[in-house]
């Protein structure tokens, strides 16, 4: 054996003195990867999956949502636009119509119907319409109060306050115009709440009805006549036709009016698919309204219109005033003008003795 060296044995006391191994630290730091971090190529499977296609319902109320957005922001700028009219000298016309105590009701509608304080592009539709000749059919008198049912953009309200408002009364029904901006019922609220209040000298007099979803126009038997123009197909789409006429009859006094003006029907059909397309069976409104305890006074061709072939896929609305198809075919339906339209006044039985 080779003898070892000093140097060696120097070594070999060292390790000795130390102990047999050298100690391991208490905790060592994690060893440094060379390998850069695994990335997935392709993210999980349950993010990478398409959404599902919206149903049809859901489509369909998304177009809704999205129109309803729309009308707001247009009843805005037309309401403000409308409100700049209102001139001073506007204001006094139409104070001195509304403070004139009419008699005759020629004179009272002649006067009304010229009027500046129509809005814009109302009185165009006069053609179509027959204001004065379709009033004086129901029987319209300065001193009467009337229940306007359904007053929409206020086309007879207009009209009816002016000739109404120094002798008689109108009342107006209307929803909450404080709901749900997601609710089209609070469009159509906030939509007669500005008419109204945009000109108190001409509407200052008129009186609201605020209703829910359910008819309920306050009984009382107040009123001399009740004004159903153009509303009957919603009673019947929602099924309230028998709630809606209680009503009438509740607040009529005994021999009092109900005007009922409606888009008319070709011939008979399934009233919930004519519904929904706007029109109803002249023969049907008839039953309804005397099954409900009316009588028919008289019925009258005033607002029919032979033009109107009534198979349009948006219903009704498809002609004026409404052009639901926009700019297809729309001198077609401009020529046609508006809806055929049944005139019909019903009578509230008197009380028997």
């Amino acid at each position: 054996m080779k003898p070892r060296t000093p140097l060696a044995l120097t070594a070999l006391a060292l390790t000795a003195a130390c102990g047999a191994s050298t100690p391991e630290p208490t905790s060592a730091p994690p060893a440094a990867s060379t390998h850069a971090p695994v990335v997935s190529a392709a993210p999980p499977a349950s993010s990478s999956a398409a959404p599902p296609e919206p149903t049809p319902e859901e489509k369909k109320k998304a177009e809704e949502a999205r129109q309803l957005s729309a009308d707001f922001e247009k009843l805005e700028v037309d309401s403000k636009a409308e409100l700049a009219r209102w001139t001073p000298e506007l204001r006094a016309e139409a104070k001195a119509l509304a403070d004139q105590r009419w008699g005759a009701v020629d004179a009272a509608l002649d006067a009304v119907i010229k009027g500046k304080h129509r809005v814009p592009g109302h009185a165009a539709r006069d053609k179509d319409r027959h204001p004065k000749e379709t009033l004086k059919f129901f029987g319209l008198r300065p001193d009467m109060v009337v229940i306007e049912v359904g007053p929409g953009e206020g086309w007879y309200t207009e009209l009816l306050a002016p000739v109404l408002a120094a002798r008689g009364k109108l009342l107006v029904t209307s929803g909450d115009p404080k709901g749900s901006t997601e609710l089209r019922p609070t469009l159509y609220a906030q939509r007669i709440d500005r008419f109204l209040t945009k000109a108190p000298e001409a509407y200052g007099k008129v009186e609201r009805i605020y209703m829910g979803d359910k008819p309920a126009l306050g009984g009382g038997e107040r009123a001399d006549l009740v004004l159903v123009a153009r509303a009957m197909h919603g009673w019947a789409q929602r099924k309230l036709v028998e709630a809606w006429l209680a009503e009438v009859k509740g607040a009529l006094k005994p021999g009092g009016v109900l005007a009922i003006e409606a888009h008319r029907a070709k011939g008979d059909g399934d009233i919930e698919a004519l519904a929904k397309k706007g029109y109803l069976p002249e023969a049907w409104v008839i039953q309804q309204v005397e099954a409900a305890g009316f009588k028919l006074a008289a019925k009258s061709e005033i607002n029919a219109n032979p033009r109107d072939t009534k198979d349009y896929e948006p219903g009704v609305w498809a002609l004026p005033p409404t052009l639901r198809l926009g700019d297809k075919d729309r001198d077609k339906y401009v020529a046609i003008g508006e809806s055929d339209r049944m005139t019909l006044r019903f009578v509230k039985p008197a009380k028997k003795k």
